[in-house]
């Protein structure tokens, strides 16, 4: 009850899902800036995002906006390898990288009076990376290394890559971000060189500073560091490969004796959230919280509480993407029941949920907890900047993050039930079953 108070207070006090004054500015080479104000700890998160990932590689060199990332760290013409992360450290601060479909981002998190350094420096390596041929062949072994970690030594790993790469049939989204094994092999220098060369420039970057920052502060470091930085001329908005219309459903399974728990995974291609009209994803997003996004959602109700058939079941709408996402339902049955029942299972809870609609109190309920989650997750700054991050990298705008609260709570009961019927009456489904190869004796 004390936890519901607070939500309550949280929700009352302050404005619809209140953040710190937001600036935005471009400099004229192109590069976009977002600042976030938040003085109550004197730190700042500075981030440097690109608009591209592993969606944008050339065909058959898959992994090498990874492969990038990694040797971001190598050295430019004025530090050596590694001395980037070491002057981080020594002064206080913290520093990390990712990669996704759609993006690459550096991030580091120091003292206030530190920004200028941070950018000197993230500025130097946009232009200036300097690749050791030696340093490439140590670091292609490293990525190597971790997928066989992540990914070959994981039954769900391996798994999800099938899924997803049959559930785009022609999208890069297709491609696993860590890369497929043999073409990783084939990365080398030149490759990693041009793929640099061509999207590591002001006019396909964001910068994020949040933190105990005066926006006037952060524009003018941002003009003294990045602003003479040479923007890629001709770099145009993203064109990837479409979809073609899928007519066939497909089913996935994959078996490894190390399986502890197997499953069953029904996904559908999902519309993604588009600048200026969020109000499809929106009604996916509530959808999926009442169908399985919680104790209280008509998956778990109902298939582990009430039925127990199920150890876990749930929904989840993935739909900050550039291009179009996925919804997916997961049902881990119980010991002794089939997938092919938890299947069913899963088909039947939707029937239900279509023939029966939503509870208005359940609906309210669902609201309330999702606008106080994002509420709680503007806590952490490093957070906070980095939705902004996945927000515009997904071709968003801040106006469209600042509009995605009153969008929510606009969304009604008959929203979400189109939506669902929009999802659930036609369409491709790819059925992914995981299971448990059985060990026989010689």
């Amino acid at each position: 009850m004390s936890r519901l108070i607070g939500i309550l207070a949280l929700l009352w006090t302050l404005p619809a899902w209140a953040v710190g004054e937001v600036t935005e500015f471009t400099l004229d080479n192109g590069m976009q800036a977002v600042v976030i104000e938040d003085h109550r700890s004197p730190a700042v998160v500075h981030m440097v995002w690109y608009r591209v990932g592993a969606a944008d590689e050339p065909p058959g060199q898959s992994g090498i906006a990874h492969f990038l990332e990694h040797l971001m760290f190598k050295g430019t013409d004025t530090l050596e390898a590694g001395e980037f992360s070491r002057i981080v450290e020594a002064n206080g601060g913290s520093d990390n990288a990712f990669t996704s479909w759609d993006y690459t981002g550096y991030i580091q998190r120091v003292a206030s009076d530190r920004l200028g350094l941070m950018m000197e420096m993230e500025a130097d390596r946009m232009r200036g990376l300097a690749l050791d041929p030696d340093d490439v062949t140590t670091e292609r072994s490293v990525i190597l290394e971790e997928r066989a970690q992540r990914t070959d030594s994981s039954p769900g790993s391996l798994f999800n890559e099938q899924v997803r790469a049959s559930l785009y049939l022609n999208h890069p989204y297709r491609i696993p971000v860590i890369g497929w094994r043999h073409e990783m092999e084939g990365l080398t220098r030149e490759m990693a060189l041009d793929f640099y060369q061509r999207y590591y420039a002001p006019n396909n970057a964001i910068l994020i500073v949040a933190g105990d920052v005066d926006p006037a502060e952060v524009e003018a470091l941002a003009n003294q560091y990045y602003g003479p930085l040479e923007p890629t001329p001709g770099l145009g908005p993203r064109v990837r490969p479409a979809e073609p219309p899928q007519i066939a459903d497909r089913t996935v399974t994959y078996s490894d004796p190390t399986v502890a728990r197997p499953y069953v995974s029904i996904t559908r291609l999902a519309p993604e959230r588009d600048p200026g009209a969020q109000e499809e994803a929106a009604a996916l997003t509530l959808l999926a919280e009442l169908l399985g996004g919680g104790q209280t959602s008509l998956l778990s109700r109902v298939l582990q509480t009430e039925e127990q058939v199920s150890l876990f079941a749930g929904a989840y709408y993935d739909g900050l993407n550039y291009d179009d996402g996925s919804f997916t339902l997961v049902n881990v049955p119980v010991p002794g029941r089939s997938l092919e029942e938890a299947e069913v299972d899963l088909e039947r809870m939707i029937a239900r949920f279509l023939e029966e609609g939503v509870d208005a109190e359940q609906f309210e309920r669902v609201k309330f907890l999702y606008e106080a989650g994002e509420i709680y997750a503007q806590d952490d700054v490093a957070g906070l900047a980095r939705s902004y991050g996945v927000a515009l990298t997904s071709g968003l705008t801040v106006e469209d993050i600042e509009a995605w609260p009153d969008v929510i709570a606009a969304t009604t009961i008959e929203d979400v039930m189109a939506a669902a019927h929009r999802m659930f009456d036609d369409g491709v489904t790819v059925t992914g079953y995981l299971t448990r190869t059985e060990e026989t004796t010689q």
